[in-house]
Order: C-alpha cells, then structure tokens, then sequence
C-alpha cells in the first residue's frame, strides 16, 4: 500500500488510500469485474441512458404545451425526480451486478 517515492500526493491521493487500508483490515477485497458483468453493466447503463432520452423528450414536449408558470414548475419537479428515480434505479442494479448477485 505505501508508495516509498518521494512524490507529493493529493489530498484524494492520501483519502483513497486510506480507505484501501480500511477495506483490507476489514477483510474487504476489490474483485474485478467478468466480462458478464461489464457487458451486464453496460446494458444496464444504455437501458438508463435511453429511459433519460426518453423522459427528456416528453419533458420538453408537455413544456411546450405549458405556459402556466405553476404548471411549469409542477412539470420541472416532476422531470426532476423522475432523473433521479432512473439514475438510482441503474445505480442500484450496477451495484447488484457488481456484488454477483
């Protein structure tokens, strides 16, 4: 773990290896990932980029439509939390797929 060369770190540099000497006294490994698991990973993630693309689309097409200030920002929230719901729910199958299960 400890880099012997004379070089400054980053404070990322010394906080990453902090949490490396954490995760090995814990007895937790880095796995690398198999070429199912990135592929699984990477359908996962286009999945979620054209769900994006998708309520992007008919986010800009209702606003269109819209020229109530109130019904504007009903509209802005609901896009909102509707990105986030799709980007939570592709980060929670990518951590799925890279736990194995």
């Amino acid at each position: 773990m400890a880099d012997h060369d004379d070089a400054p770190k980053s404070a990322l540099d010394i906080a990453m290896a902090r949490l490396r000497k954490k995760d090995e006294d814990s007895g937790e490994t880095e796995q690398p990932l198999t070429e199912e698991q990135k592929a699984r990973i990477a359908e996962v993630r286009q999945a979620a980029q054209a769900k994006l693309a998708q309520e992007d689309i008919m986010f800009k097409s209702s606003l269109a439509q819209t020229w109530d200030p109130e019904g504007r920002a009903t509209l802005e929230a609901n896009h909102r939390r509707d990105l986030q719901r799709i980007q939570d729910d592709r980060d929670s199958k990518i951590a799925k797929i890279r736990r194995g299960t």
